[in-house]
């Protein structure tokens, strides 16, 4: 992930986190809780403001979660009492093996090139049969916007990366329309993905 880009969400974190945190994915947690056992362990890569972690803890998982910001890591772990991780997708620390890995709009700035090699890394922390939930602007590009780089994809161009990580089946992949109220205009691509 670029320095501009963390850079971006260190000045920006309050603001970040005021729009992002009450925002309702209740309709995107349920295929994904429902192949959780009760008590799995949970992994939030790029938590942001915690608001996924929150609604995961509160449904009795055990959450780790993460995030490359600084100042987003301070207010996602006031929000969720708990110690939130500093870390990258690119030096990943991480403690144990996960029920699912959860990463909501977060490997988005992780260049392409890099994509593969990255969700790959992760995966290595997903326990056999694991589901892995991932999210990316709808498009086909790689762009710059205010100091921070998004990677755009599509059902091709991300069927092009899972390719190239074997031990991942795609389950679900489908497109939804931001949950924002002045973002009703912009489009997500989601996946399910299952280790095997």
């Amino acid at each position: 992930m670029a320095n501009s880009t963390i850079n971006y969400y260190n000045e920006h974190a309050k603001s970040y986190y005021e729009t992002t945190v009450g925002l309702d994915l209740g309709r995107l947690y349920q295929p994904f809780i429902d192949r959780l056992r009760p008590g799995a362990k949970v992994l939030d890569a790029g938590c942001g403001s915690g608001r996924d972690s929150l609604f995961f803890r509160n449904q009795g998982f055990q959450v780790t979660a993460f995030d490359a910001s600084e100042e987003l890591v301070k207010l996602s772990s006031q929000l969720l009492g708990q110690e939130v991780l500093l870390m990258s997708f690119e030096n990943l620390q991480l403690p144990e093996q996960y029920d699912g890995i959860w990463a909501c709009a977060s490997l988005l700035h992780v260049k392409r090139s890099e994509l593969p090699g990255v969700i790959a890394k992760l995966t290595e922390h997903l326990k056999p049969d694991g589901v892995f939930y991932l999210s990316f602007k709808y498009g086909d590009e790689e762009v710059w916007k205010g100091g921070r780089y998004f990677n755009y994809l599509h059902h091709q161009s991300f069927q092009e990366v899972l390719r190239q990580i074997p031990q991942l089946k795609l389950e679900n992949l489908f497109i939804t329309v931001d949950v924002r109220q002045d973002r009703d205009d912009e489009r997500w691509l989601n996946a399910y993905l299952v280790k095997v």
